[in-house]
């Protein structure tokens, strides 16, 4: 997995318009209101206004999820950060909550309660933490 990136979003919380609009820009790359409204209006059962796009839109450049670029006579949205680094941040975040629970016997008795197979990827990632630590040592 990808380092965990420098630049960070002041806000990581996204409600679920905001992450679906995310998911689409990171589909398309740089984006209009016009092309997000369009591909959320290509599903049969779905009602958006163009307006409503445009304050999520907003939304996700104030939290720093995208930037804002005016050419010509259009604005175009673009990810600040890319889905990969995306969930590195959210996973990076989830695991400093979990640690600062602090308390070795809530950890363990989570750690007891996994099955065979979270066991296998929790020995995989320490692996991967030993080989990361030992390849600081040799530098």
């Amino acid at each position: 997995m990808a380092p965990l990136p420098d630049y960070r979003p002041k806000q990581l919380s996204l409600g679920p318009l905001e992450a679906e609009i995310l998911n689409i820009i990171w589909e398309l790359g740089s984006v209009t209101v016009k092309d997000v409204h369009d591909r959320i209006l290509a599903d049969p059962n779905r009602e958006l206004a163009y307006t409503s796009v445009t304050t999520v839109l907003r939304r996700l450049t104030d939290k720093g999820w995208l930037a804002c670029d005016k050419k010509e006579r259009a604005f175009y949205w673009r990810p600040m950060l890319s889905k990969q680094q995306s969930d590195v941040i959210k996973a990076h975040e989830q695991l400093q909550r979990f640690l600062a629970v602090g308390n070795p016997d809530v950890i363990a008795a989570f750690a007891d309660s996994l099955d065979e197979a979270a066991s296998e990827q929790i020995a995989a990632i320490a692996k991967r933490i030993q080989s990361a630590r030992q390849a600081r040592e040799e530098k």
